[in-house]
């Protein structure tokens, strides 16, 4: 193709006019790239308008390449054109840079898109979408699928200068048990991170906590070497993902309901308004509109304590965030408070009653003997 291109523009110019004919090739480079971003450029604007999110990746992904590709023609062909003039030695390697620069063109154009197409997802996971797909396992597939395609541009850049990939693949084996042995603990981060993306305990957003480590934040990234973690002093945690493989890990993110487990104490004096206390709290938790009937709900006198009788109340709300549930709480407490005050009780607090009994003789004729004196 190349040469049937300078043949015709060597017939129009004249082929002993290199110089003009190289020139008229770049020329010809620059009003192809004009015009290819002019008509791209008007395709991408009228994809904006639609709410397909994956014709705007495609179009993004091409512009560059594009251009890239038109320059390597026309340079290739510039350099052909001046070096037939002298040494022709050179034009195989014309060639072989030719075919490498298209690999690495097609190879920037499937990252592009790839980077896009995951921009795409993570958007549709934002916004909450039942159907897509989670910001992490996005994550994955894109570190995924980019390392495949650089993994295979290449080989097949190795091919085309000459070298034998069979050989390449069979140092890589000798070569990667040596690295594995010197670098095991990458390694371990790595596979920690691979257990991380597929057994998916937590994701980008959640907020996670170890009972066996201190341990505690909102995860930010998940990388393949370790995982970032914002705790709630805003300090970042950055965790090694080997370290989720042999730890428990919470994921309160994914709680259904959060509980309220409380225990209130009255006083002795008031144990006779005890039942009617909690048959009245236990009325207004099943009539509370926060409250999730569907799950456990107790309200039962529990313990005679050093300073009070104490009831407890188990039940968990409709809700998981945080900032309501502690307004919900608050509600259920203050209600409390006055169904105990309704009915003439009084909650307790820590108190010692002394009690005294009689004089014994022999104290009170010493107590007799010191009035007389004074």
């Amino acid at each position: 193709m190349e040469d049937e291109v300078i043949n015709t523009l060597g017939d129009w110019i004249g082929n002993d006019n290199w110089m003009i004919l190289s020139f008229a090739i770049l020329l010809l480079s620059l009003l192809f790239d004009f015009i290819q971003r002019q008509i791209l450029a008007r395709i991408e604007r009228r994809a904006k308008e639609t709410e397909n999110l994956w014709d705007d990746a495609f179009i993004n992904a091409l512009i560059r390449p594009i251009s890239l590709l038109i320059w390597l023609f026309g340079i290739t062909m510039a350099a052909e054109v001046a070096f037939r003039q002298g040494d022709r030695s050179v034009l195989p390697y014309i060639d072989i840079v030719l075919q490498i620069g298209l690999v690495l063109s097609i190879t920037w154009f499937l990252i592009r898109l790839i980077e896009g197409v995951e921009k795409a997802l993570i958007v549709r996971a934002d916004a909450d979408d039942e159907d897509a797909l989670d910001r992490t396992t996005v994550d994955a597939l894109g570190k995924l699928v980019r390392i495949s395609i650089i993994i295979t541009a290449i080989l097949v850049v190795l091919q085309n200068l000459g070298i034998s990939i069979s050989g390449v693949l069979a140092f890589g084996g000798i070569g990667g048990l040596a690295v594995g042995l010197a670098a095991k603990d990458i390694l371990a981060n790595f596979f920690g991170g691979l257990t991380v993306y597929l057994d998916r305990p937590f994701k980008v957003g959640d907020w996670i906590c170890s009972p066996d480590r201190s341990i505690e934040g909102v995860v930010e990234h998940i990388g393949w070497r370790q995982t970032t973690i914002r705790k709630f002093d805003k300090r970042p945690l950055y965790v090694p993902n080997s370290t989720f493989t042999t730890i428990a890990v919470e994921n309160p993110s994914r709680m259904t309901n959060r509980r309220i487990y409380e225990t209130i104490g009255i006083r002795y004096d008031d144990i006779a308004q005890m039942d009617a206390i909690t048959v009245a709290v236990k009325s207004m938790l099943e009539n509370h509109p926060e409250i999730d009937q569907n799950q456990a709900l107790i309200v039962n006198f529990n313990a005679f304590a050093p300073s009070s009788l104490d009831f407890f109340i188990y039940t968990l709300t409709k809700t998981t965030d945080w900032f309501k549930y502690h307004e919900i709480k608050q509600d259920v407490l203050l209600q409390i408070e006055g169904i105990i005050a309704d009915h003439g009780a009084e909650i307790a607090f820590p108190t010692s009653t002394v009690h005294l009994g009689s004089t014994p003789p022999q104290l009170a004729g010493i107590e007799r003997e010191q009035e007389r004196e004074a």
